[in-house]
């Protein structure tokens, strides 16, 4: 077990760290259309990545107006593709109306800085958290909880996503049998790929202190997990 651990660490501390940058990426739209825009290339961000674009309305007055994942890269610009943003959604207050203009301000890496984590068992989400030290991994029973609420023992991307935006976080861990992933919260793009060696044992659906979330018996499907490994690599393709 101890292997898979030293393995991840290094990798992560060699090769993650030089290619992947948490840290927020501020751009201008040069162009628009069609739900989609152009912006300039870094090699700051990736392909998957997302984040949001920023429309002023003169003043200091600046307001979200709409997610932003990034979909190609070439020749020096980068393509995005424009998607309704409800993460901070509230029922007494419409979404903005709005469309992105060239010359907004996108943000990508947006809440790179926080991360759900779902891991196979106690020992391996303990050495993940301390193998991303600059990442706040928001703890397994947060969406352990919110599943238990809502009798859903196998979570779908959109659960992920529901949790993910009520709690700030942009980027998922999955550890998987030989394979350990981050992925885009919106997009669910595979941002990054870490090799690992295999998994001795494993907690469904999920390394959670929450005990025993229930399925209900008129809804198929929220029937509970069988196999770890093969229900989250579906999950990502």
């Amino acid at each position: 077990m101890k292997r898979f651990f030293v393995l991840i660490a290094l990798i992560c501390g060699l090769s993650w760290g030089a290619e992947f940058n948490f840290k927020p990426f501020y751009t201008l739209l040069i162009s628009e259309n069609n739900g989609t825009g152009v912006i300039v290339d870094s090699d700051r961000f990736l392909v998957g990545s997302s984040g949001v674009v920023m429309h002023k309305f003169g003043g200091d007055l600046s307001s979200i107006v709409a997610r932003a994942v990034v979909t190609e890269k070439k020749a020096g610009f980068a393509t995005v593709r424009f998607e309704v943003f409800s993460g901070l959604q509230q029922k007494a207050l419409p979404l903005p109306n709005f469309l992105p203009q060239a010359g907004d301000e996108v943000v990508l890496n947006f809440l790179y800085e926080r991360s759900l984590i779902v891991t196979p068992n106690e020992e391996i989400y303990k050495e993940i958290v301390k193998a991303f030290p600059n990442i706040t991994f928001v703890h397994p029973d947060v969406m352990a909880a919110y599943l238990s609420r809502k009798y859903k023992p196998n979570p779908t991307r959109d659960d992920f996503r529901r949790v993910c935006a009520q709690n700030a976080a942009g980027l998922i861990f999955f550890a998987l049998d030989n394979e350990a992933v981050f992925v885009d919260c919106g997009s669910f793009e595979i941002l990054r790929k870490f090799k690992s060696l295999g998994v001795s044992y494993y907690v469904l659906p999920f390394y959670t202190r929450v005990h025993d979330i229930s399925a209900v018996f008129w809804d198929f499907d929220s029937a509970k997990i069988n196999n770890y490994d093969k229900y989250y690599r579906h999950l990502l393709k």
